[in-house]
């Protein structure tokens, strides 16, 4: 009776399953297995920065509601919508109006028909006012009244934006949302600082005594800040202060290193570890590590991030019509631009023609074959889009990547001739033309032929010129602020700045350890005969030529000093 067996009866997994089971795996084991992500709706009364109830709704032309106080440290801070990633500014936002009934529920002005998760929510562009869409539908949109509601504006059927509708439900899905997706923190400054204090989780007033050894702690800990921040010689990449405990001996302090030295974090750390704690902790045949070590990038991988090269680079294609000044954008193409500038180096767009020219439209190059389906990245591979920046296709003189799809670029590319929006987030801008339109102009007046759209005389690249190379300029100054750094580590290692490289006695001491004997009033400038003594190699006897005047007349008031350890002229 079971499947397979002589058993007469049917196990439940035998019931469950279609056409196999497994004893381990249980039951359905020949189905795919459903996403593990599970699905995930923000509520439409919730911003979808903080994901907590809004107080002063805004919204986007999307129908993406946020609150202001939220949004508006956001964009200043990035400049895009957290949600899609395209960029937002304020003046995009849209103030929003609900109606609330007695007990503080959001409703409908017309029907107070009380807002729910399943309610079809619009809201109007021109005036913020929310309603429920019934409401929109039957009066304004059958009836064909094109005015608000509430406060009889008019509006059009444009302004009409949709805040939450029932039947599409991956509009609020939390999974889709960019900021998430990214792992980005959405607080600010000051928050961060809040949730990483260690006593907001403290009831300081049941400690009692302890009470007061805590707030002694963060008074010092702020007036620490305070003092690193008005110091300019200051470094808050060396170990500070913290880390060095005092030895009292024959009462004289002095700083060891702590055994536990606080680490700094390289400025190329990864977001990921090593590895090797857990690869360890698996396996036997590993030496053990304990610590969960941040994974180095290597200096093309430091500089090809995003936003982290933002000088513009320059560089002039020489064609057989004319030249062409181009700027590169390595701040939002970090990848184009570094795959651009590294093959144009080499050479390898020499003598490569451009195979494809449409008037009005584009002109393709950056194939070696010449026949459009070539061509390699610096790399050996493809590499992914970058749609990130606020780039698009706006201008004539636009110069972008040429793909075969989603994250196929090698080392083809275009120039617009003109506005072409419709290619946006489809291909990689990574520069445009600064100077030569006029050779843009000769080389979109040349023939081609009806069917490919190829030149029908060969218009090539001769050359390529890279006049500023902006990953060049990045790593030297890096190296320029680190041979500061290096600089300013020796002074403090001699001994600190120059002001607090003095003895308790006020006499100066040079980088190699020596002291500056000069004749001022310090403590050991009766010493300095003792020190320096004549050539014939017999000492001053200070002892029998010094006379104590006892006259009265002699007598002298002493001055008066307001700070330091005074003369010691009487000792």
């Amino acid at each position: 009776m079971g499947k397979g067996t002589d058993k007469l009866y049917i196990t439940h997994s035998e019931w469950a399953s279609e056409d196999a089971y497994s004893a381990s795996a249980g039951s359905r084991v020949a189905k795919p297995k459903a996403s593990s992500a599970a699905f995930k709706r923000l509520p439409f009364n919730f911003c979808a920065v903080s994901l907590q109830p809004f107080s002063h709704p805004v919204c986007t032309s999307d129908g993406t509601i946020f609150d202001l106080t939220n949004i508006l440290p956001w964009l200043k801070k990035h400049g895009t919508n957290p949600v899609t990633g395209l960029p937002l500014k304020s003046s995009e936002l849209i103030k929003l109006h609900f109606a609330k009934n007695d007990e503080g529920e959001m409703v409908d002005p017309v029907t107070f028909k009380v807002f729910t998760d399943n309610t079809h929510i619009v809201a109007l562009k021109n005036t913020g006012n929310v309603f429920a869409y019934d409401t929109v539908e039957r009066l304004n949109i059958k009836a064909k009244t094109w005015r608000d509601l509430v406060n009889d504006e008019e509006f059009t059927r444009k302004d009409v934006i949709t805040v939450q509708d029932p039947q599409n439900i991956e509009a609020r899905n939390l999974n889709s949302f960019k900021y998430l997706q990214d792992g980005l923190s959405t607080l600010t400054e000051e928050q961060e600082k809040e949730r990483n204090d260690p006593s907001r989780y403290v009831n300081t007033e049941a400690l009692g005594n302890a009470a007061k050894i805590l707030k002694a702690k963060e008074a010092v800990a702020k007036a620490r800040d305070q003092r690193n921040a008005s110091n300019p010689n200051h470094n808050p990449s060396l170990p500070s202060t913290k880390s060095l405990t005092t030895n009292t001996r024959n009462g004289i302090h002095t700083p060891t290193p702590s055994t536990h030295p606080a680490k700094v974090m390289p400025f190329n750390a990864a977001q990921h570890t090593t590895g090797k704690a857990a690869a360890s902790f698996t396996s036997t045949g590993l030496t053990p590590h304990t610590s969960g070590e941040r994974a180095l990038l290597t200096d093309e991988e430091y500089m090809l991030k995003p936003r982290r090269v933002k000088q513009k680079g320059y560089a002039r294609m020489q064609t057989s019509l004319g030249d062409l000044n181009i700027e590169l954008q390595p701040e939002f193409a970090p990848r184009a631009v570094w795959n651009f500038v590294q093959l144009a180096k080499k050479g390898y767009y020499n003598g490569v023609v451009f195979h494809r020219n449409i008037r009005n439209f584009m002109i393709q190059g950056g194939d070696p074959t010449g026949t459009g389906k070539g061509g390699s990245s610096t790399w050996g591979k493809n590499f992914q889009d970058e749609f990130d920046g606020p780039l698009t296709h706006d201008a004539r003189g636009v110069m972008s990547m040429a793909n075969k799809g989603k994250n196929t670029n090698s080392s083809q590319f275009f120039i617009t001739y003109r506005p072409a929006k419709h290619l946006d987030r489809k291909h990689t801008i990574f520069g445009k033309v600064v100077g030569g339109l006029e050779t843009l102009s000769r080389l979109e007046d040349v023939e081609v032929s009806e069917a490919e759209k190829r030149p029908l005389r060969d218009v090539a690249i001769q050359q390529i010129v890279v006049f500023v190379d902006p990953f060049e300029e990045f790593q030297k100054q890096k190296r320029e602020r680190e041979e500061v750094e290096k600089e300013r580590e020796e002074v403090v290692r001699a001994g600190g700045t120059e002001d607090d490289r003095t003895t308790w006695t006020g006499r100066k001491v040079k980088g190699d350890g020596n002291a500056v004997l000069d004749g001022g009033g310090e403590v050991g400038k009766y010493l300095k005969a003792n020190v320096v003594g004549p050539k014939g190699g017999e000492a001053d006897e200070i002892v029998g030529d010094w006379q104590e005047d006892t006259s009265e007349g002699s007598i002298k008031k002493k001055a008066k000093i307001s700070g330091g350890f005074g003369n010691f002229d009487t000792w």
